[in-house]
């Protein structure tokens, strides 16, 4: 045979048939894709399968600026209604390994859906949440790829949030600082800052638990070596006090003027029964007691004087 000349294989010899590579595209993934051709609902892609029922429609309101055959085009894959493979020009605002407060926009029995700017919200599974985010609630959330090669989102940002923060500078006891809370730990829950600090609050520094993703504002209370703060959602002591009392007496008035809680009271009934520690406890039963309005007999607190009057009347 002569180089370049035409060549018909002889009985028994095997043609080489040269084969072109194929790609999987499937739901949930962002794809660089080519218009094969156009029809009137829109503009079909090929999905390298060499079967063109499987070309993937771009749908004209799926389209965020004219497309013509031979362009190629960044889409995210999703299904639509029946189920069929579909495209659409409207991609996830930010990259894979990047953080941001995502939007709830649907909760399942496996997982929630986040808005990440695409057509359709990103599917976050069970085991990535913190906590039990709500539909509307927004929450700080990680963009990655799955193992089945799929977008998903995940709240586990711990390591993304310590790269993304920086030391507290400028800061000093007493100040308060704005944020949301992005993890519970045993020990308290974490706050990424509107300055970026990352923030500790102890579960005794917390009269109820704030959810994941909620906006809060907390007193600092400890600034740390390594450059993190530690802070509390309560009052400072005296205006707790005060606020302790008033809880106290409320309840005592609704128990007909007595309870069976007095400074004998074991801690863990004290913060079950009233969200705040022994000694914030003991702090407003002496305050009342100084002021007159209560008094303990036999392991039981009781109102006096004008308190209990005042509650016989009603």
């Amino acid at each position: 045979m002569t180089t370049g000349q035409n060549h018909t294989p002889e009985s028994g010899e095997e043609q080489q048939i040269p084969t072109r590579k194929r790609r999987s595209v499937h739901e949930g993934m962002v794809a660089t894709m080519r218009v094969v051709r156009l029809g009137e609902m829109g503009a079909f892609l090929d999905a390298e399968t060499g079967n063109t029922s499987d070309d993937v429609l771009l749908h004209t309101q799926q389209q965020t600026s004219t497309v013509a055959v031979g362009d190629e085009v960044e889409v995210f894959l999703y299904r639509d209604p029946k189920r069929r493979l579909t495209a659409s020009m409207r991609v996830p605002k930010m990259k894979e390994g990047q953080i941001a407060r995502m939007k709830v926009v649907n909760v399942s029995k496996d997982g929630a859906f986040l808005d990440v700017g695409a057509e359709r919200g990103i599917f976050m599974p069970f085991a990535g949440m913190r906590g039990r985010p709500r539909i509307g609630e927004r929450v700080w959330a990680k963009l990655y790829t799955d193992k089945s090669g799929r977008l998903a989102v995940t709240m586990e940002v711990e390591d993304e949030m310590r790269r993304a923060s920086k030391p507290a500078e400028g800061v000093k006891v007493g100040d308060t600082v704005t944020g949301e809370i992005y993890n519970y730990t045993d020990k308290g829950a974490f706050l990424f800052s509107r300055e970026r600090f990352i923030v500790f609050i102890d579960n005794k520094e917390m009269k109820t638990r704030p959810r994941v993703g909620e906006t809060v504002t907390a007193r600092v209370t400890f600034l740390r070596e390594d450059g993190r703060l530690n802070a509390s959602l309560r009052e400072i002591k005296e205006k707790a006090m005060v606020t302790d009392s008033d809880a106290i007496l409320a309840l005592m008035r609704e128990r007909h003027g007595r309870m069976p809680y007095s400074d004998a009271t074991s801690p863990e009934i004290i913060r079950d029964k009233f969200g705040v520690s022994k000694a914030a406890f003991k702090r407003a039963l002496g305050h009342l007691l100084k002021e007159g309005k209560i008094e303990q007999r036999d392991g039981w607190t009781w109102l006096t004087g004008e308190n209990i009057e005042e509650l016989k009347k009603k």
